[in-house]
């Protein structure tokens, strides 16, 4: 009775596998007609890597299809929450402009703030740096502090420019 019961269960197991192969094959092949590519490529692409022993630990910006990914940013030296803001998305704009893009084209920013209390001179600071639709943003206070000892880091994810 015991053999019956794990020879239907094999039966089924196999039947719902192939069931699954079948329909992952065409919706790929409805994919490729539909003249949409199967995959799309990570491209890393780096202004300079930040090396970590004899590996790179961290790209400045990678890119995956129509997007620009750069990494957070902070200002090891600077004590004006202002002058920080200001420096970092300098930095920003260079990395976009070098991976095809720019601040106009951000959708996204993570911004991290060591104080919390420094919200409104960083706001003053990030005002207009972005055009005149700025991305979406998401601020948070990191409370044991942001590594390096900056005041803020910022990141960002951009569309490449068309």
């Amino acid at each position: 009775m015991n053999n019956k019961k794990y020879i239907r269960s094999s039966r089924r197991t196999m039947i719902k596998s192939l069931f699954a192969t079948v329909l992952t094959a065409g919706m790929g092949a409805f994919r490729l007609a539909q003249g949409e590519p199967a995959k799309r490529s990570r491209k890393e692409a780096s202004a300079e890597a930040v090396p970590f022993g004899n590996q790179p630990l961290i790209s400045q910006y990678t890119t995956h299809g129509d997007f620009v990914f750069v990494k957070g940013m902070g200002d090891h030296e600077e004590r004006d929450i202002s002058k920080a803001t200001n420096n970092v998305l300098d930095m920003i704009e260079e990395q976009l402009d070098a991976a095809g893009s720019s601040m106009e084209k951000a959708l996204k920013v993570t911004v991290f703030l060591r104080n919390i209390r420094d919200y409104d001179a960083m706001n003053q600071a990030y005002r207009g740096r972005f055009g005149d639709r700025p991305p979406a943003r998401t601020t948070v206070a990191c409370y044991n502090g942001i590594p390096g000892g900056s005041l803020l880091e910022i990141d960002c994810i951009a569309a490449k420019i068309e």
